[in-house]
């Protein structure tokens, strides 16, 4: 007769045969190939002991092709949830060990289950992505998990953060789900992401390339932007997925958590030689980034794309906030397409996950060329208008140097719903540079003068004092204040305190119509 401890040994037995995956022989390819198994990165991911996993015995049910006499230990992914710093996440892991990591319904049924709990209780989801693709054994099947996966990462954005991390190949389908997510990160070298691989490409165009030329972490985080973050190893990765995860709120419905700061001094000194005050002289915005958060708290994205603008998250005073800053170390701090869309989907992630905005702006207006135009610049470009127009989290902006044409509009003006804007005693706000603006408004003067060069510099000093600084602006309303810039931090204290409160409506709709 059978008792109570011959079954629940028989369990102890079925649960370390589920935890070897595909087995020893497979774990050790795993390694040879320098990653790591789906338990091992949720053990690096999430706090010692903290992780739960769900639905370990499930199976596939196919009876096709030969896989009706082969088991899948929990179908080739790991799902569960645990917590990152005390606090929740949900999560999935895909076990490249058993049979490739390859997405068939089971598989996919654990992914949506898993999926509907982190919504159901407001926690993030975290998906780590290293698979084959679909299970080609169960057809259609295994399109139809996707479908499922792909309309749950749609209907719970901007509920939970939605974070997925690629550690292995990533190709066909399956990339649309990271694509639709909040932030993708890589590992560099044994990452990729690609529609169609380096095979089919050269079978029907006739190109050759390698896996990571054509979809490797340098390629999404540089070209494509298809990725936000990338480390060399994928402990570095895992370590910088918690990171964010300190900036983010559990949902939509709460504010990021507000970590205790050092007594300091925030006036800041050195922010006055921060920037050239030769308004076509470039410097480097993260040094006055640096200066006016807290100490070691910028967390850039996207860093190595669409280097002409600098989005990412920093604390003020302990408070999470998100910066957007033109850069003009890199096309003169000019915005164009790439620069834009990247810029728009940070607003919009900030917006809807309560965090305030602030911009730094410094920006000579929309880059110009016919490659931008034809590229659909207008379009793009709308997208950052769009963004800051819909966003209701508290927005603030400081004019640093240069707000010319559009390019100030756009960049969370007054017009557009800034809560509040400060501009430096430097700041030239115009319609255009004062260069441009002198030779067309004084371009008979400066023709018919006996000596151009001269009065056309003259007449460049008479527009700069007349319209391009910050008191026209500040005497119609469309900036606040003009302040020391030394006194940025204090004031960005004050404004963030006073705006903490913010609520804002807009006209009942299902959804605005922004120009993709």
């Amino acid at each position: 007769m059978v008792d109570i401890y011959e079954k629940i040994n028989d369990l102890y037995d079925r649960r370390r045969e589920i935890e070897l995956g595909g087995g020893d022989g497979k774990i050790e390819k795993q390694h040879e190939k320098g990653k790591l198994t789906a338990r091992e990165r949720i053990e690096l991911l999430v706090d010692k002991d903290s992780f739960i996993e769900l639905n370990p015995f499930i199976q596939h049910r196919c009876t096709d092709f030969g896989l009706q006499d082969k088991q899948g230990p929990g179908d080739g992914v790991v799902t569960g949830y645990g917590k990152i710093d005390g606090r929740p996440v949900y999560l999935f892991s895909q076990d490249f060990t058993v049979f490739g990591g390859a997405l068939g319904e089971m598989h996919a049924k654990k992914i949506a289950n898993v999926m509907d709990l982190a919504a159901k209780n407001g926690a993030p989801f975290i998906g780590l992505n290293d698979s084959g693709g679909a299970r080609i054994q169960e057809g259609v099947v295994s399109l139809d998990g996707y479908g499922h996966i792909f309309y749950r990462n749609s209907i719970y954005s901007g509920v939970i953060p939605q974070i997925s991390v690629i550690m292995g190949p990533c190709a066909g389908g399956a990339v649309y789900s990271p694509a639709i997510t909040d932030f993708v990160f890589m590992v560099e070298k044994t990452s990729q992401m690609f529609i169609t691989g380096p095979k089919v490409i050269e079978t029907v165009t006739g190109e050759k390339i390698s896996s990571e030329d054509l979809g490797g972490a340098k390629v999404h985080n540089s070209i494509s932007g298809n990725a936000h973050f990338s480390g060399e190893t994928e402990e570095e990765v895992l370590l910088q997925v918690r990171k964010l995860i300190s900036y983010l709120p559990q949902n939509n419905e709460e504010k990021a958590p507000i970590h205790g700061t050092e007594e300091e001094d925030d006036y800041r000194p050195d922010l006055t030689d921060a920037i050239p005050f030769d308004a076509v002289r470039p410097y480097d915005v993260r040094i006055v980034i640096e200066e006016i958060v807290d100490a070691e708290s910028f967390m850039e994205v996207q860093k190595n794309f669409a280097k002409n603008i600098v989005v990412g998250f920093a604390r003020i005073k302990g408070e999470v906030v998100g910066l957007v800053c033109n850069q003009p170390k890199y096309m003169a701090g000019g915005l164009d397409i790439d620069s834009s869309d990247k810029a728009a989907r940070f607003i919009r992630f900030c917006d809807s996950f309560n965090i305030p905005i602030i911009t730094f702006e410094d920006v000579t207006g929309f880059f110009p060329g016919i490659k931008q135009e034809h590229g659909g610049i207008i379009r793009h470009g709308a997208k950052i208008l769009y963004a800051y127009s819909e966003a209701t989290v508290p927005k603030l902006t400081v004019i640093l140097r240069k707000a010319y044409g559009g390019a100030y509009v756009a960049l969370n003006s007054k017009s557009i719903g800034a809560d509040l804007v400060f501009a430096w005693p430097n700041a030239e706000i115009a319609v255009m540079g004062p260069q441009g603006a002198a030779n067309i408004i004084f371009a008979r003067e400066i023709n018919e003068s006996s000596d151009p060069e001269e009065t056309r510099a003259q007449k460049i000093e008479e527009y700069r004092e007349k319209f391009a600084n910050p008191y026209v602006a500040a005497s119609q309303g469309m900036v606040d204040d003009v302040i020391d810039p030394r006194e940025t931090r204090i004031k960005l204290i004050q404004s963030l305190e006073m705006l903490r409160n913010k609520k804002e409506s807009r006209p009942f709709k299902k959804h605005g119509n922004i120009p993709l």
